[in-house]
């Protein structure tokens, strides 16, 4: 007497199934391992270089503004009573820093999300 038929036993390993590669790069992310402090590190490097290429245009156009007063006729002109240099300074700059940080944000965040892809292949 043979007993009901069982179904022959597949052994199934993690790289088989599908999405299996991205917990295994979670896991990575989550435990530090050395793929993941690699991928985490790259993650770190590219926010940094962002962070610093955009710092040095800001600077660089808000060092630049002394440079461009000191030429004589835009130190001088006057807009609704208010010389250039001071509405410069007082309003112009501010809507400028407004972009540069939205831009900031916005990239950031696009860096972010590539990491993920990256995370989840």
């Amino acid at each position: 007497m043979t007993g009901p038929h069982r179904p022959n036993r597949e052994r199934v390993v993690l790289a088989q199934r599908r999405g299996a590669r991205r917990v295994r790069t979670r896991v990575e992310v989550a435990e530090q391992t050395e793929i993941g402090e690699a991928m985490i590190g790259g993650l770190i490097r590219a926010q940094l270089g962002l962070a610093l290429r955009l710092s040095l245009v800001t600077v660089l156009v808000l060092c630049s503004l002394p440079l461009l007063f000191r030429i004589g006729a835009i130190g001088s002109f006057v807009i609704v009573g208010i010389r250039l240099p001071w509405l410069l300074l007082g309003v112009v700059v501010y809507p400028l820093l407004y972009a540069v940080g939205r831009l900031y944000v916005r990239l950031a965040e696009h860096n972010e999300q590539d990491f993920l892809e990256l995370a989840d292949e």
